[in-house]
C-alpha cells in the first residue's frame, strides 16, 4: 500500500483521491477548512454523484487535511491538482499554487515522486525541474468531465504520462503511475501512453482545443441557420449523420465556458508564439463573435431598439424589458459557473442597460454583479419579459414562449 498526498480537493483532485484510496492510503490537501470538514464527514465537497456514492458505500482509505507539510512528509508520491488560472496579463496560467506545492515538498520530503494534474503551459514541467534541480517531477493530463470526474477515471479513454524517456528512474515512475491508476479503474486493457513530459502538456491543451473548434463549429453552424431563418437541427443532423463527423458534442450553446476551455485555449494560442497558425486564433475570437450574436438575438426577442429606447436603471439606453437569465452554471449536471459563456451575455445585455434577474439556486448572495438574485422560480418566471437559458428545463415548459435558449437536442 503506498502513501499518497493529493494537493487540491477540486474535481480533479478529488477524483484522483477516491480512486485511489480504494488500494492506498491517500489524503488530501486542501486549504479551504471546509471542505476538508465535509471530507471527514464522508460528505463530497463538489457535485458528483460518483464520488458520493464510494464515500459513502465503499471501503476508502482516505483522508483530509490543511496542513500540506504533515501529508507530503509522510507521502511516497504527491500528485498536484491545484488549479492554474489564466492569467490575461501574462498571457499564461498562473502556476504559482504548483510551485508552492513543489517547493514545500523539497523542503520536508525531497525523495516524493511529484506528479502534476493541473493544466500546465507547453513546457512548464521541464521547466520546473531545471529551476528546482528537481528530477522527480512528472506530468499527467487529465480527461475529466465535472460531475462525471470519478467515471472517467474508473473508466478512462487512455492513460497518458509524460516523463524524460533517457531517465530510467523517471520511466519506472511512469509506469508505477499508470499502474496505480490501472489498478482503482473498473475498465480494463485501457491504452497507456508514455511519451515526454513537454508532448504531455501539448495532448493536454491541443485536446480541449479541439473540443472548443467543435462547439465553436456548431454554434457558428447555428448562427448561420438563425440568421437566414433555416434549421439548425437539420442541418446539423444531416452533417453529422456522416460517420467521419459523428452524432456527439453537436448541441449548440451560447459558447464553450466552464473552468478547462477558454484557458486552455488561450493558454494554447500563447503558446504560439512565433510559430504560424489561423485556426487556434480564430477559435478563440469565435467564442467572442457567438457571445456577440446571442445578446443581440435575446434583445430582439425583448423588442429592444436603440432608437425608441427608454433609460435604464443606471440612466444608459435600455428599454422596458426584463431578461431573466436561467441558471449561471456552465452545463447540466453542474454546479459550477466559473467562465460560464451565460456571464459574457449578461455583460452585453448590462452594457444596453437591460434590466437582468437571476433564477440560481446554487447561489448565496442576494445580488450577482449588479442583478438581483430572484429565489422562486415561480417569481422569476412571472417578472421575466424574455427568459435566457443556455440549457432548456422542464420547470420551464409552462414558459416556453418566453424562453430564449440554442438547447436544440436538450440532453447536454
Amino acid at each position: 500500500m503506498m502513501k499518497i498526498a493529493v494537493a487540491g480537493m477540486g474535481y480533479v483532485g478529488l477524483s484522483l483521491a477516491v480512486l485511489l484510496a480504494q488500494h492506498n492510503e491517500v489524503t488530501v490537501v486542501e486549504i479551504d477548512r471546509n471542505k476538508v470538514e465535509l471530507l471527514k464527514q464522508g460528505c463530497s465537497p463538489i457535485k458528483d454523484a460518483e464520488i458520493e456514492f464510494y464515500l459513502q458505500h465503499e471501503k476508502l482509505n482516505l483522508t483530509a487535511t490543511v496542513n500540506g507539510e504533515e501529508a507530503y512528509k509522510a507521502a511516497d508520491l504527491v500528485l498536484i491538482a491545484t488549479p492554474t488560472n489564466y492569467d490575461p496579463k501574462t498571457n499564461f496560467f498562473d502556476t504559482s499554487s504548483i510551485e508552492e506545492v513543489v517547493s514545500l515538498v523539497k523542503q520536508v520530503n525531497p525523495q516524493a515522486v511529484m506528479l502534476i494534474k493541473s493544466t500546465v503551459p507547453v513546457g512548464y514541467t521541464e521547466m520546473l525541474r531545471e529551476k528546482t534541480g528537481l528530477e522527480n517531477i512528472l506530468f499527467s493530463p487529465e480527461f475529466l468531465r465535472e460531475g462525471k470526474a470519478l467515471y472517467d477515471n474508473l473508466y478512462p479513454s487512455r492513460i497518458i504520462v509524460g516523463r524524460e524517456e533517457k531517465k530510467q528512474q523517471q520511466c519506472e515512475w511512469a509506469r508505477a503511475f499508470a499502474g496505480l491508476l490501472q489498478e482503482g479503474a473498473r475498465k480494463e486493457n485501457i491504452p497507456v501512453l508514455y511519451m515526454e513530459t513537454t508532448e504531455a502538456e501539448a495532448v493536454k491543451l491541443f485536446a480541449n482545443t479541439y473540443l472548443a473548434l467543435r462547439v465553436s463549429y456548431f454554434n457558428e453552424l447555428d448562427t448561420y441557420a438563425e440568421s437566414r431563418g433555416l434549421s439548425t437541427q437539420k442541418i446539423i443532423d444531416g452533417v453529422c449523420m456522416d460517420p467521419r463527423i459523428g452524432d456527439y458534442y453537436n448541441n449548440p450553446s451560447f459558447g464553450y465556458g466552464g473552468y478547462c476551455l477558454p484557458k486552455d485555449t488561450r493558454q494554447l494560442l500563447a503558446n504560439y508564439t512565433d510559430v504560424p497558425q489561423n485556426l487556434i486564433q480564430a477559435i478563440v475570437d469565435s467564442n467572442s463573435t457567438r457571445k456577440d450574436f446571442i445578446a443581440e438575438q435575446i434583445l430582439k426577442k425583448g423588442g429592444y431598439f436603440e432608437e425608441n429606447s427608454t433609460r435604464g436603471r443606471d440612466g444608459t439606453p435600455g428599454n422596458d424589458c426584463t431578461v431573466g437569465i436561467y441558471r449561471l452554471i456552465m452545463k447540466s449536471g453542474s454546479d459550477n459557473f466559473r467562465q460560464s459563456s451565460i456571464q459574457g451575455i449578461m455583460k452585453r445585455l448590462r452594457a444596453k442597460g437591460v434590466t437582468i434577474i437571476i433564477y440560481e439556486p446554487t447561489l448565496k448572495e442576494e445580488v450577482f454583479f449588479g442583478s438581483e438574485v430572484v429565489r422562486s422560480i415561480e417569481k422569476f418566471k412571472q417578472e421575466s419579459d424574455v427568459i435566457v437559458a443556455n440549457r432548456f428545463s422542464k420547470e420551464l415548459c409552462d414558459v416556453e414562449e418566453k424562453v430564449y435558449t440554442r438547447d436544440l437536442y436538450r440532453r447536454d
